[in-house]
């Protein structure tokens, strides 16, 4: 796919990032993988993103990450275009970039580089040669120590031209801003806070009506229903939803560290669609807190 046509694909509709499946002994499990992504593709998400924060990208094997991209992709061949994620420390990614566009991926999200604080020159020459080793598009993902300015993204939107979008999981209105109004139309943008669902109609006012929603991994139907209620203006529905399930969803996520991607899997296997454990450093909720989640899903009623 063209940088093109995937970055007019993201401008609209709702994104989401596949959970990866584990079976009991912590290995990647691809049947139950593809038929989670069988599942997902008819609920209308615009992109999903594979190998993802969500997906546990940060505990992968770079074997399991082929098999896991190639899953992917031969799954939603002509259904949903698939993102890989990709990151690490700048040869690593460029290798995960290189094998997502040899397995036929229609871009990457370019994950944080992890653990050193870097300049902006320094950002810059990570990204640029992340961009410059694949002809795809490339999302670039601001989010912990990847700080990128809007001079930085004006500097590197001209050097690259498959730098195709920003995804935002800082939350900093005043960076937003500058850089949507410095960059304009050059790029697409996405929503990328955990649980942005929270966030959703702030940035639409900010000009990002785009985001990526971790619950549609479990609550499928309830995720698209708010996204078109964002995007029709319905405050209603949005301010409901809110009230009865985003925020006792969030007093759940939020008892512990890394629990934005335990609760979805926790959520995935309370639907009957397990994706096995989290993968250490995280830890899966407790007993008590599992129990708390289904009583709340089961108030959203069938997806």
């Amino acid at each position: 796919m063209h940088p093109q046509e995937l970055k007019k694909i993201l401008s609209s509709g709702l994104l989401s990032f596949p959970l990866t499946d584990f079976d009991a002994n912590g290995d990647f499990n691809a049947k139950t993988y593809a038929d989670r992504l069988d599942w997902l593709a008819p609920y209308g998400a615009s992109a999903l993103f594979a190998a993802g924060g969500t997906g546990e990208f940060f505990s992968l094997t770079s074997s399991e990450y082929s098999s896991i991209i190639k899953v992917a992709v031969d799954t939603c061949r002509g259904k949903v275009p698939i993102l890989a994620g990709a990151g690490g420390p700048t040869r690593v990614a460029i290798a995960y970039a290189q094998e997502a566009e040899r397995l036929g991926a229609d871009g990457i999200l370019l994950l944080p580089h992890y653990l050193t604080e870097a300049s902006q020159d320094g950002l810059i020459a990570h990204i640029e040669e992340v961009c410059k080793s694949v002809s795809f598009g490339v999302v670039v993902y601001n989010r912990g120590i990847c700080r990128l300015t809007a001079n930085s993204l004006e500097i590197l939107a001209a050097r690259c031209p498959n730098l195709i979008g920003f995804k935002d999981g800082i939350g900093d209105i005043e960076l937003m801003v500058s850089i949507w109004r410095r960059l304009g139309d050059r790029l697409t943008y996405l929503g990328g806070l955990p649980t942005a669902e929270v966030y959703a109609a702030a940035y639409k006012a900010l000009g990002v009506p785009v985001y990526s929603s971790a619950v549609f991994n479990f609550v499928p139907k309830l995720a698209m229903d708010f996204y078109h209620a964002v995007a029709k203006d319905d405050h209603a529905t949005t301010n409901r939803l809110i009230d009865e399930f985003f925020l006792p969803y969030l007093d759940i996520r939020n008892r512990k560290s890394g629990y934005a991607v335990s609760i979805v899997k926790a959520g995935a296997r309370l639907v009957g669609h397990s994706a096995g454990p989290v993968r250490a450093p995280l830890t899966d909720l407790t007993a008590a807190e599992d129990e708390m989640l289904r009583e709340l899903i089961l108030k959203q009623g069938a997806q």
